[in-house]
């Protein structure tokens, strides 16, 4: 969904609704691409307190 679309079907749902319609492959790709740069910054990326060597 676009954002101009997301915003409209907020302002359609009623204030009692709890659950928003959401597309699921958006939700997939940004929840991949959350955990894949935590695993890159915590893994990959060498850190000062390790002696920047890679662990």
């Amino acid at each position: 969904m676009k954002e101009e679309e997301k915003e409209e079907r907020e302002e359609e749902l009623t204030e009692t609704t709890r659950h928003l319609p959401t597309d699921v492959g958006e939700e997939i790709k940004d929840a991949y691409l959350s955990y894949a740069m935590s695993v890159i910054i915590g893994r990959a990326l060498p850190d000062v307190r390790d002696g920047l060597k890679p662990v």
